[in-house]
């Protein structure tokens, strides 16, 4: 009889009761964020210097690459004109024996007043 007599107590004092539905408002709770707005803009500008050292050692690296590659370039060009000067060397030296100058002479029907025949850089030194 207990529960019963609760039960009429409770419906007849419902009147009396404020209505908790209507009484409720809405409280805003602030959900506290893993990373702050300062920390995002800290980590968004030292993302950005790491991007822009990145960019720039690699256009370092491409422009070294390309300067060596030049030079690489110009000396096997200075070696293969080195060569070339060597063999134009060796032939200018074999062109301009006395023995073939003297040859070609007694050839064309010139006659040897002097037996010595001197080299043309002897005369152009003295």
């Amino acid at each position: 009889m207990d529960g019963n007599a609760a039960r009429t107590w409770e419906q007849s004092h419902a009147a009396y009761r404020p209505n908790r539905e209507a009484e409720q408002t809405s409280v805003s709770v602030q959900k506290k964020r893993w990373i702050t707005k300062g920390e995002k803009v800290l980590y968004s500008i030292v993302g950005l210097l790491i991007i822009a050292a990145s960019i720039y050692v690699v256009s370092f690296a491409s422009s070294t690459d390309t300067l060596n590659r030049k030079v690489d370039s110009l000396e096997q060009t200075i070696e293969h004109q080195e060569v070339t000067n060597e063999g134009l060397l060796y032939e200018k030296k074999q062109l301009s024996r006395p023995e073939r100058i003297t040859r070609i002479a007694k050839e064309n029907g010139l006659k040897i007043q002097d037996a010595q025949v001197k080299q043309a850089s002897v005369y152009n030194s003295n």
